[in-house]
């Protein structure tokens, strides 16, 4: 075996070959635009490089063929917000040889000590974790988009190395089908229609307005959290950029008390359904047409719910239930294709959004891991905090 950095067109074309051995008879896959996930690597297109390095491997047997992937980087925004600095390792692909996978992650976790980290997770990617973190650990069927989704023994590959669960991530399940539970409205209704309360949707001609509320209610939600970060404006754009082809305004909301935004809301129709009428990931002429035609003629049944925060303040106040009330009594009756919703990230760390989640009739269809490594093997190993009211 051969372990090489990824510096060059070839290398980089011997990375984006493993997943096709990887997934070949797994139906379940769903094949990323190869551009999209170069966009990652680009400093010129990710705006992590201001505040970040990274770099990756592929690994190849004695015919040179791909048997292994992973790439190491560091966000120093988050670098020291834990109890040691704290590396990350994500984009891991392994033929199922404990070998293979020992070498990618000992070759990750020596670049990352060379750096002054004492710790790695992982999976994740280079940027916020609403898309494309976590180890997948039950619910192996076709994932949503931005949802991670990997062979079974990669969870064995990660616990004998020696990582273990930092925190669990659940996504649920909602059949549109099927009404809320009746319970769900009472509150909501009664929310709904204090005069203080109001919503407005994304609008593309407010792109800067809307990214300073997104940037406020996250801050107001999620500062407290042991790993918070404060979001990065340029990040936000250029994630909304990227999505432009597939977002519904509709679908982006935020909530305000007496003008101030308290709360947000983000649901992206299953880009992956179109993904998967390519087939192989490739961005030529014909697949750039089978994409247009099926975001034209609107054939997404399924959507995402990628993120929904509420700021501290107004965390008991029912506007949660709010939002359900925006989304489904005024949005979902003028979009009849969508028959499932996917609510992602709740983390099993904040039990609150849990509650809220279930509450919907939500029903519990993944689980993914955020694994962590310590360095230092004597050192206690802690979960990520609960958190509490």
């Amino acid at each position: 075996m051969k372990l090489i950095e990824v510096s060059s067109r070839k290398t980089k074309k011997l990375f984006h070959q493993l997943p096709y051995r990887i997934y070949e008879n797994d139906s379940n896959y769903i094949f990323p635009l190869k551009t999209m996930v170069e966009e990652n690597f680009d400093p010129s297109k990710n705006s992590f490089f201001k505040h970040g390095i990274a770099t990756r491997w592929v690994l190849v047997d004695l015919k040179g063929k791909p048997i292994g992937r992973i790439a190491a980087f560091i966000d120093y925004d988050k670098f020291k917000v834990f109890d040691q600095p704290t590396g990350n390792i994500g984009f891991f692909e392994c033929i199922n040889d404990k070998q293979a996978s020992e070498i990618l992650f000992i070759t990750a976790r020596e670049w990352l000590k060379e750096k002054g980290a004492e710790a790695m997770d992982g999976p994740a990617n280079l940027g916020e974790n609403y898309m494309n973190h976590g180890l997948l650990a039950w619910g192996f069927v076709q994932q949503a988009y931005g949802m991670p989704y990997n062979p079974p023994y990669y969870v064995d590959l990660f616990k004998d190395f020696g990582f273990q669960v930092y925190y669990e991530q659940y996504s649920y399940h909602i059949d549109y089908t099927k009404p809320f539970p009746e319970r769900f409205w009472k509150i909501a209704e009664w929310v709904n229609k204090k005069p203080q309360f109001s919503f407005r949707h994304f609008d593309w001609a407010e792109t800067d307005k809307f990214i300073s509320d997104f940037c406020k209610v996250y801050e107001g939600a999620w500062q407290k959290h042991e790993h918070y970060k404060p979001l990065d404006p340029e990040e936000l754009k250029n994630f909304i950029k990227s999505s432009k082809l597939v977002l519904d305004p509709k679908f982006v909301f935020f909530a305000y008390a007496d003008n101030e935004p308290i709360a947000l809301f983000v649901m992206l129709p299953d880009f992956n359904q179109a993904l998967k009428t390519l087939g192989n990931g490739k961005l030529n002429l014909i697949n750039i047409i089978k994409l247009l035609r099926f975001i034209k003629k609107g054939r997404f049944t399924r959507t995402r719910i990628i993120i929904m925060g509420v700021v501290e303040k107004y965390q008991k106040s029912g506007i949660e239930s709010a939002i359900f009330y925006e989304l489904d009594r005024k949005i979902m009756p003028h979009k009849p294709q969508y028959k499932e919703v996917e609510i992602s990230w709740a983390g099993d760390f904040n039990p609150k959004i849990i509650a809220i989640y279930k509450a919907t009739g939500g029903v519990h269809s993944k689980t993914h891991y955020q694994m962590r490594y310590l360095f230092d093997r004597d050192k206690p190993f802690t979960r990520a905090q609960i958190i509490n009211d």
